[in-house]
């Protein structure tokens, strides 16, 4: 199987990075300082070579180093399935970000077919006690990780149902304005379910055929719709008059929520102390990265931003062990370089100061 790995990084003008060249080998790379100092940007900036918002979901100007305001640029070289690519990332004034790859202009979506990554945060602690959105934006991050052009069929189901929205506050009644609308609903909306199943499968295959040190979680997808374009329709038409008493659409994959249960304990995830959702959490990174290896060719990079947070010494080493078996490049981050000490030879040590306001990334031999 091949590597997928960053051998350089450029940041200009992003979040507290004036400009910043990372150049890297393919082994992990654990990035140190004191909090504040820019390393989780530096983790976001790799985020962006995937489709989607990046793993703060934050806007282009927001990304925007203050005061300058001049916008910003990402460029890293990628090695990917036994090819190498130059992927270029850029925001001009806060406008919407822009991708070239090996000097081509490209939709954000064409980054799937080159990296893939994930994440995992400390926002996402609060999974399991959080509301059922959250859930959905974690569920959809996996199946994007899978699926690339499940972004599309995203992005069409919330524009049709932004749209049939507006009607139903508007307390309009005539059905020919919703028929267009409730077709693009239900053939994006079927897709969306089709697709989050296909990738609970895969996880769930890849937690069954490994051993691992973390425990497994049994994955639900709560959804109350029909599964077919055809009787989503029918259900949408259905439920015309009910939603128009709420002002907002009441069926479809909007409404879904992603339910975890510690298998070990038969206990819901939500019911676990913070160090066994953390546990869970990381299982479930680890589990999504081995299926993305054998579907994809090559282990995707991984993103892990203080991960030694609720996690215990050995659970450390264990995921650290697990990340050099899977053949990942991890970018993690945390405040001391003595949190890594496990990895060995198998990372490379990134410093991250602050002086005057300006950020400084070393590598460290």
């Amino acid at each position: 199987m091949t590597q997928l790995f960053i051998s350089n990084l450029m940041l200009s003008h992003f979040r507290s990075h004036k400009r910043a060249v990372i150049e890297t080998d393919a082994r992990s790379v654990a990035i140190h300082g004191p909090n504040g100092t820019g390393k989780t940007n530096i983790l976001e900036a790799v985020s962006l070579l995937s489709p989607g918002r990046g793993l703060r979901r934050s806007s282009a100007l927001d990304m925007t180093r203050r005061p300058e305001a001049l916008g910003w640029k990402l460029t890293a070289v990628v090695h990917s399935l036994c090819q190498v690519h130059e992927i270029e990332v850029w925001s001009e004034n806060g406008a919407a970000r822009q991708v070239r790859i090996d000097g081509k202009a490209t939709p954000q979506t064409g980054l799937g077919r080159i990296a893939r990554i994930l994440w995992l945060i400390p926002s996402m602690d609060r999974l399991w006690i959080e509301g059922a959105e959250g859930r959905r934006r974690f569920l959809d991050r996996m199946t994007l990780s899978f699926l690339p052009d499940h972004a599309e069929q995203s992005l069409a189901y919330e524009k049709a149902m932004r749209e049939r929205n507006r009607l139903l506050k508007d307390m309009v009644r005539e059905p020919s304005w919703y028929i267009a609308l409730e077709q693009q609903l239900a053939e994006a909306g079927a897709a969306i379910h089709t697709n989050r199943l296909a990738a609970l499968e895969a996880i769930t295959e890849a937690q069954n055929q490994a051993e691992t040190a973390f425990p497994t979680a049994t994955l639900t997808l709560v959804c109350e719709m029909p599964t077919s374009a055809a009787e989503l329709r029918a259900a949408l038409a259905d439920n015309r008059m009910r939603d128009l008493s709420a002002g907002r659409t009441l069926i479809g994959p909007h409404r879904a929520d992603l339910e975890g249960v510690y298998a070990a304990k038969d206990v819901p995830a939500r019911d676990c102390s913070t160090g066994e959702q953390k546990a869970l959490l990381v299982s479930l990174i680890l589990a999504n990265a081995r299926a993305l290896a054998a579907d994809f060719g090559a282990p995707p990079l991984l993103l892990l931003d203080e991960v030694a947070a609720h996690l215990d010494a050995n659970r450390r080493a264990a995921l650290y062990d697990e990340i050099a078996a899977l053949g990942a490049q991890a970018w993690m981050t945390g405040t001391g370089a003595e949190l890594f000490d496990t990895l060995g030879d198998r990372t490379q040590t990134l410093e991250v100061t602050e002086t005057d306001g300006i950020s400084d990334v070393r590598m460290q031999p």
